[in-house]
């Protein structure tokens, strides 16, 4: 036998209209009366049918989450789950499911949310990245559909709610960190310059350079896919030059497992021969050899904050446009040190 809403009203001593609204988190509900209520449900086993529940209020309860093109980036980098970790705790707490989507071009992905969103199958939408041109934030603008950015927007700021670093204050401590220790020659490996984590970045690296009146040298700055082979790659094509850098700023962890690796067949000591500093302080950059000094960009919290703060405009459509900028920290380890006279 199913359990109905009126045995809970009943084994709760209340009202079955007073379950439901317990069930629907009703601001007019005392906070004793909601767990006396909720006691009750657990006792009995009772779990309310969000479908119907969701019908009559037109809301699906769940958020979709634009993964990038699977052929990308996307599921390669240990950025990812730690995100999603991020964002499923923040849509749990508001019992918000997730409805995940990607596709091979970027094409596929617009088809996806627009499917998504005509289906009415999500209530909002998390972008996980930020491109430059990105027509998918255009649908979503025009459609006025609740959706919130991971990164920075690339236009119409004020009117995008958005949670990123500040990547080019980030980006800029550190190449300075790096001309701290005596560095002059310093390469830059970076994502795609269709991101706009990139331009940031590339952006605080050269301002660096300049206030510290060190010549930006275009042989030095190198853009890969966020991979392992493109951390590969970079560093032959750098480590090749008649001249090449004592230092090295890369924009991932995982790209600078690659950086590492080759340096390692070419016979370059790391931090002996060449300084390297990296971003996103994953796992990896404990674990490696030497453990890397990495840029914590506080992923969980970006994740956290893009769903929870999703859940408030969904439930909240005149919430006004925030820009939640998420602290970040140099965590020093061994891959530092002045460069050979």
């Amino acid at each position: 036998m199913a359990v109905t809403i009126k045995d809970v009203a009943r084994l709760a001593n209340v009202a079955p209209s007073t379950v439901s609204r317990v069930i629907a988190d009703s601001t007019r509900i005392s906070e004793e009366t909601k767990q006396r209520v909720r006691k009750a449900m657990e006792e009995l086993g009772y779990h309310p049918n969000l479908n119907a529940r969701n019908l009559a209020s037109q809301s699906t309860k769940s958020l979709g989450l634009v993964m990038p093109s699977s052929k990308d980036v996307g599921f390669q980098n240990p950025f990812f789950p730690t995100v999603l970790q991020g964002i499923s705790e923040g849509a749990q707490e508001k019992n918000y499911a997730l409805h995940l989507t990607t596709g091979k071009s970027d094409k596929e992905i617009l088809d996806a949310v627009i499917q998504m969103v005509q289906g009415q199958r999500v209530d909002g939408v998390i972008l996980l990245n930020s491109k430059v041109d990105d027509r998918v934030i255009s649908y979503l603008k025009e459609r006025n559909f609740p959706f919130v950015l991971i990164g920075k927007p690339y236009k119409d700021i004020e009117e995008i709610t958005h949670v990123d670093n500040d990547n080019l204050r980030a980006m800029k401590e550190v190449t300075e960190y790096l001309i701290g220790y005596g560095h002059q020659e310093i390469g830059f490996i970076g994502g795609s310059l269709e991101f706009m984590v990139t331009i940031d970045r590339l952006q605080g690296y050269k301002q660096a350079l300049q206030n510290a009146g060190i010549e930006i040298k275009s042989e030095y700055i190198i853009h890969e896919e966020f991979l392992r082979e493109g951390g590969q790659d970079a560093v032959r094509e750098i480590m090749a030059l008649d001249k090449p850098p004592t230092a090295l700023v890369v924009a991932d962890d995982f790209m600078a497992l690659g950086v590492l690796n080759t340096l390692d067949e070419l016979g370059i000591k790391v931090p002996d021969d060449l300084s390297i500093v990296s971003f996103n302080n994953l796992l990896l950059a404990e674990m490696s050899k030497p453990p890397l000094t990495s840029v914590d960009i506080n992923i969980f919290d970006l994740g956290f904050q893009a769903s929870k703060n999703l859940i408030v405009l969904v439930e909240n459509k005149n919430e006004p446009t925030k820009r939640l900028i998420i602290s970040h920290r140099l965590i020093e380890r061994l891959s530092c040190s002045r460069p050979k006279q």
